[in-house]
């Protein structure tokens, strides 16, 4: 898979965290109140110039904060803080790796540091279970754990975060973010609402997922699965039972297994299939048996409020705009 372009507009860029909205109270934090709007509401100028031109870029790690370049961030109690998370983002080629190298913490008072495989809003979890190579239990990394000796623990796509809670002003952790090449990417989340991508999985049996968490105008523009790549291009009913197709998805959260199918295909084709999705998230999913190499390529721009307001698509902007 690889980007072959993308634009970051000023006022939909990357994420800002409301400090109010976080709530839970298990190890996971699961249950929070994150919203989309509040995650992708702007990148500001301090984060642009979090640029790792530095040997290594360091600053403080907010309770609820957004990382999107490598560096050591560093986390110090000034009063408790009891439902913390950081959301970490790389490009769409890469993963991320999180090494602790400090910390100061009671574990046995109740604090903990936990690394999640992924990222959780609202209780929902990207990749989705169905989607990500690895069980559930798997995707949670404990530093408090008395089995956990993992110094460091490297994400399976370009998204992942990290939970903690801390009882007692003064105690302290720093983390080390580093990027690294992924040779197969699969799951990714857009940092940009302008771009194009081709997914590729090479005879592989899993399924892969590219979330645009915008309302986007997109392009399919090819899509070719090794057993079919004679016939003319069309969607049709029960993809599913060929084992091997693309669907494009809507909605309003993270978790693509909770997303409404928009539209299936399952037979090759070289030429535009142009659609405007007015969901806050349009997710392009492949699922693959493995038999074959499979490949789609797309395009995607923010739809504007004007769009938004005008456009009539089918059920799915009902579904979209009531939801």
């Amino acid at each position: 898979m690889r980007v072959m372009a993308r634009t970051f507009r000023e006022q939909l860029c990357l994420l800002v965290l409301c400090l109010s909205v976080l709530k839970g109270d298990s190890r996971r934090i699961e249950n929070n109140e994150i919203s989309k709007d509040e995650l992708f509401s702007f990148f500001n100028s301090e984060l642009r110039r979090e640029t790792p031109e530095e040997l290594m870029y360091r600053r403080p790690l907010r309770c609820l904060d957004m990382v999107a370049v490598e560096g050591q961030f560093t986390f110090t109690a000034e009063r408790p803080q009891l439902s913390c998370a950081a959301f970490f983002m790389a490009e769409p080629n890469e993963v991320i790796s999180v090494e602790y190298e400090h910390v100061d913490v009671d574990c046995s008072g109740g604090d903990f540091i936990t690394v999640f495989d992924g990222w959780v809003m609202k209780g929902e979890k990207f990749p989705s279970s169905q989607d990500h190579p690895l069980p559930l239990h798997e995707r949670y990394v404990d530093y408090c754990d008395a089995g956990s000796l993992r110094g460091s623990v490297r994400s399976s796509q370009n998204v992942a975060m990290v939970f903690f809670r801390i009882h007692n002003a003064g105690s302290s952790f720093a983390l080390t973010v580093r990027k690294h090449v992924n040779p197969f990417p699969c799951n990714v989340i857009s940092q940009s609402p302008e771009g194009s991508y081709t997914m590729v999985i090479p005879q592989q049996h899993r399924n892969c997922s590219f979330s645009i968490i915008y309302p986007v105008e997109i392009d399919v523009s090819e899509f070719s699965l090794g057993h079919y790549n004679k016939f003319p291009k069309r969607s049709m009913p029960g993809c599913a039972e060929s084992g091997d197709f693309v669907q494009l998805l809507g909605g309003s959260g993270i978790d693509t297994s909770k997303l409404l199918p928009i539209t299936d295909l399952c037979i090759s084709f070289t030429g535009p299939t142009h659609m405007k999705i007015g969901c806050d998230n349009t997710v392009v999913r492949m699922v693959s048996s493995g038999k074959f190499v499979s490949r789609v390529s797309f395009s995607y721009k923010l739809l504007d409020s004007q769009e938004l307001q005008t456009i009539k698509l089918n059920n799915v902007e009902d579904f979209c705009f009531n939801n």
